[in-house]
């Protein structure tokens, strides 16, 4: 069967440009400008990939993405949320809502590219949008005015399983400055949500900016895409 994704957008360009690539990858495309359409069409049809639009006339992209996730033939369907909605809560917000990918606007065919991939291979593996990639990067994190110094043993868009020699508390909030390569660091606002014996915390990045979020995706990408 051949793959299909469904792209709704208000923004015809920005449906041409995604449908484009898309094509190009063997990927035919449904596209729906009208967002109160897509309910009944993600109803009945079975898609490999999604792309929504995070904000738009009811429904919008976080509201079709929780229909897709409570659904039987799309609920494993990649889902890359369309935005540009500067706020730093925007993308915690859409991947509670069911999204693995966030696509800013104004789009960028390269990052498009590799977006497209990366939802091929989450596909073909079968893994979920919480895909952990194991890495092991320095990592510090601050905590009432401590810093303690660790390391990774997975990442995600949506937070890191990270050792360290001392843990705190469950529901914690930390600052985190995540080190990616020698000159590039990440830093954002995150919570302890669990724990592993005395030195692993799973730590969620709720709070990264747009901007810290999608420098996160484009390190992660190539490794989820292998």
């Amino acid at each position: 069967m051949e793959k299909r994704a469904i792209i709704v957008d208000d923004e015809l360009a920005t449906c041409e440009l995604i449908e484009k690539v898309l094509t190009s990858a063997g990927i035919e495309s449904l596209t729906v400008t009208k967002s109160k359409e897509a309910p009944e069409i993600l109803r009945h049809g079975r898609f490999a990939v999604a792309f929504l639009d995070y904000h738009m006339d009811f429904p919008d992209g976080r509201v079709l993405a929780r229909q897709m996730r409570a659904s039987g033939s799309n609920c494993g369907t990649p889902i890359v949320m369309i935005s540009d909605d500067q706020r730093p809560g925007a993308v915690s917000e859409g991947f509670e809502a069911g999204a693995s990918f966030f696509l800013y606007k104004p789009v960028d065919k390269d990052r498009l590219q590799k977006l497209v991939r990366a939802t091929q291979a989450t596909i073909e593996s079968g893994m979920r949008r919480t895909r952990r990639v194991e890495l092991k990067s320095k990592v510090s994190i601050r905590f009432r005015g401590q810093e303690i110094e660790g390391q990774t043993i997975n990442v995600s868009m949506e937070g890191m399983l990270i050792r360290t020699p001392k843990v705190v508390p469950i529901g914690s909030s930390v600052e985190v400055c995540l080190q990616m390569s020698r000159t590039e660091t990440i830093a954002g606002v995150g919570s302890v949500v669990r724990m592993h014996g005395r030195e692993e915390m799973g730590i969620h990045l709720g709070r990264l900016t747009l901007e810290e979020s999608q420098r996160l995706q484009e390190h992660l990408l190539p490794l989820i895409a292998m």
